[in-house]
């Protein structure tokens, strides 16, 4: 299968309508490829470069959560069933609270890379430092 959107996916991804790309293909101003049913399927750079906006990073995983940061655990503290693992990713310092279970089936300890996922409803931003 050809990596790429439907047609319906690329239009809403683009901000067209679809009867728009079906012209936008007809004329030539896009191109299209076929998949193994024969169907009509937008690569990704055709989405980028009619988009007029910068990709977003892939992550490259199964996964919904985008925010990921790998790094290396620098501390970690438990206490009863929980746990506070601080990770270091680059110039960040991240603490997850998890619980015990988590630190013992992942291994987690100081000098072990880690990834920490980050999925919220609510994220924060300030300007500045």
């Amino acid at each position: 299968m050809t990596d790429g959107y439907t047609l319906g996916e690329a239009a809403q991804a683009i901000g067209v309508s679809l009867d728009t790309l079906r012209r936008w293909d007809r004329g030539g101003k896009l191109r299209t490829e076929r998949d193994e049913r024969n169907h009509r399927i937008v690569p990704v750079d055709e989405v980028r470069r009619l988009s007029g906006r910068p990709p977003r990073h892939e992550t490259g995983a199964q996964l919904s959560a985008r925010n990921r940061l790998k790094g290396v655990v620098r501390s970690v503290e438990v206490d009863g069933v929980m746990a506070l693992v601080e990770i270091e990713a680059g110039p960040f310092l991240l603490t997850a609270a998890v619980t015990r279970d988590s630190v013992e089936e992942l291994g987690l300890a100081p000098g072990v890379e880690a990834t920490a996922t980050v999925k919220a409803t609510s994220v924060m931003v300030q300007r500045g430092g």
